[in-house]
């Protein structure tokens, strides 16, 4: 496996990424603000658009924990993922500041995207899909 980790952002609005290549897949995990932990988890699996079938898409599952809103954060990032690089994607999030503000909430969104970008670039130099042989990729 090889790994990588990027960060955007200061504290308390710093978001950091871990990105795993597992072979033909890729896991991520995105924690932030002053107290990562696990919100939310999806899956991303890989197919053919439903309105072309030429054109790449992807399927999302979710897990998230009760009261959390990271949902939303991790099945986006898992289907970008999964259709941009043809393979399964695990991602999980985890982002918190105490009493946040709307301000907050900006804040850590907007490094949560920029960290997402830098993801992407990484995968992008590194990953090698090898899934051939899945019939809906």
């Amino acid at each position: 496996m090889r790994s990588e980790s990027v960060s955007y952002g200061e504290a308390p609005h710093r978001v950091e990424a871990t990105v795993v290549i597992c072979g033909p897949d890729v896991s991520v995990c995105f924690g932030g603000g002053e107290a990562p932990h696990v919100g939310a988890v999806a899956l991303g699996t890989p197919r053919s658009s439903l309105a072309d079938r030429n054109m790449p898409s992807a399927s999302a599952s979710v897990l998230c924990v009760t009261g959390h809103k990271e949902d939303l954060l991790a099945r986006t990032a898992a289907i970008e993922l999964a259709a941009d690089f043809k393979c399964r994607v695990n991602v999980t999030v985890g982002l918190h500041i105490d009493g946040a503000t709307a301000e907050d909430v900006r804040l850590l969104n907007e490094n949560y995207c920029a960290s997402l970008d830098e993801v992407k670039t990484y995968i992008g130099s590194v990953f090698y899909p090898t899934h051939e042989g899945d019939s809906n990729v």
